[in-house]
């Protein structure tokens, strides 16, 4: 059976007290949950291996907010994906529209990562999501195969395997509007329905998430929905009561 994937995402969020307060209750809580979700946490670079050393003995899994396209050599102030294996990191975030924004990645170095976290076996959670022009213009799913294209076109029909998908509406994120999770529904069955014209194992296996102004109140809309596979949060993953509610809800619909 497929589970959920819940991941936070901190962002540049976080310090040495409030994430040990955080990580002390999710622990003591997260041992009443079921095992039907997959929890990832993703903080900042700088407390990545603290995070590790306080989930090593858990089912909670490390994640990585972004890496560099490379796996060692001059490059002053980054990280690579070699590192972050190194130090327990098992899913990658990829392709934010933070980092697309904010630090002018485009598709091409967007895929370049993509296949340095594959090449490692580790998980890539690429984001995709369509900018509020693109939507008032009904160009949603031009966008989304765009951005999916520009990865299969590089690694071929079965880039999707072991991979997680989280589709992110740009203009909903951290503008406290959500989408609405019936359209949600249908954009991520038309996410596995594109990847299946291509390889029919990757659809099938494929996790899809939504990400996009969530929290404990529009959470379950969203996972009741039949190909919603999980959420990515961003800032309602900060406050360790939230996120549990949230966890706890996946829980129940599962």
């Amino acid at each position: 059976m497929k589970k959920n994937i819940i991941v936070a995402n901190w962002k540049l969020n976080g310090d040495i007290k409030s994430i040990s307060c955080f990580l002390t209750y999710l622990k003591l809580k997260f041992l009443s949950f079921s095992k039907k979700n997959i929890i990832v946490i993703a903080p900042p670079t700088v407390f990545l291996e603290r995070v590790y050393k306080d989930i090593n003995n858990t089912d909670i899994c490390l994640g990585a907010q972004n890496i560099d396209i490379n796996l060692k050599g001059a490059f002053t102030g980054e990280n690579s994906a070699l590192m972050m294996k190194d130090i327990g990191v098992k899913y990658i975030i990829l392709g934010h529209s933070e980092r697309r924004l904010f630090h002018n990645e485009n598709n091409e170095i967007i895929s370049k990562k993509f296949g340095l976290v594959k090449k490692l076996d580790l998980i890539p959670i690429l984001c995709i999501g369509e900018t509020e022009i693109e939507k008032k213009s009904n160009k949603t799913e031009k966008s989304l195969k765009i951005q999916l294209k520009s990865i299969l076109n590089v690694f071929g029909e079965q880039a999707f395997r072991n991979s997680v998908i989280a589709y992110e509406p740009v203009w909903a994120i951290g503008t406290g509007v959500s989408a609405d999770p019936k359209n949600v529904q249908l954009i991520h069955q038309f996410i596995k329905n594109y990847i299946k014209q291509y390889d029919a194992i990757s659809a099938e296996n494929l996790i899809v998430q939504y990400g996009g102004s969530v929290n404990s109140l529009n959470a379950e809309n969203f996972l009741k929905q039949p190909d919603v596979d999980g959420l990515l949060i961003g800032s309602a993953s900060l406050k360790h009561e939230e996120f549990l509610k949230i966890i706890e809800i996946s829980d129940n619909i599962l």
